[in-house]
């Protein structure tokens, strides 16, 4: 049997901010009525169900608003499987849907100072410090794939896309990274 593997293999590109892989991650979507959701996202996740365009982390367990409807679960990747079938017990009875949609998903990480102006050069969105910052996510594209991304801390953004454009998201933050700031955060 073969051993899963992430599609970007462990790779890390440095420049203004280092962008790294980040491995195997356990993403479950759950879509349903948020307010009927909650019980099972602290069952399995360890938090609330976060707010519009929040994210709530508990660990590497969390929860991340994806819209009205929709929250992605994030476990440990072993773990996927048992919190698709944790969320379908919690939830006996409640309309629902819950995915395992790990291997279908690329991570990446983005750490330094200036990754809020990595992303900026990429994305359509305002990243405006005030105006978008840690425990806020943002459904949006990179160049011209869709993404999601969050902001941890200053200096910490994780990154979510298909697998299928993976590596091409990988080098559109690359070479954000290695083109530097434009000094406009």
């Amino acid at each position: 049997m073969s051993e899963p593997v992430s599609v970007l293999g462990g790779r890390v590109a440095a420049g203004a901010v280092s962008v790294r892989d980040a491995g195997l991650m356990g993403m479950v979507t759950l879509r349903g009525d948020l307010d009927a959701l909650g019980g099972a996202v602290r069952e399995v996740a360890g938090v609330d169900v976060p707010g519009v365009n929040r994210v709530a982390m508990n660990g590497d367990r969390g929860a991340v608003w994806m819209s009205p409807d929709e929250v992605l679960l994030l476990v440990p990747y072993a773990e996927a499987g048992a919190a698709v079938a944790a969320v379908d017990a919690a939830l006996a009875g409640v309309h629902h849907l819950a995915v395992d949609v790990s291997d279908a998903r690329a991570v990446m990480v983005l750490e330094g100072a200036g990754a809020r102006e990595v992303l900026g050069k990429l994305a359509p969105a305002d990243l405006t410090p005030g105006v978008f910052g840690p425990g806020q996510v943002r459904r949006t594209r990179l160049g011209q794939v869709a993404a999601a991304f969050w902001c941890e801390a200053e200096d910490r953004w994780t990154v979510v896309c298909f697998r299928s454009v993976g590596d091409y998201a990988f080098k559109l933050l690359a070479q954000s990274a290695a083109d530097g700031a434009v000094g406009f955060h």
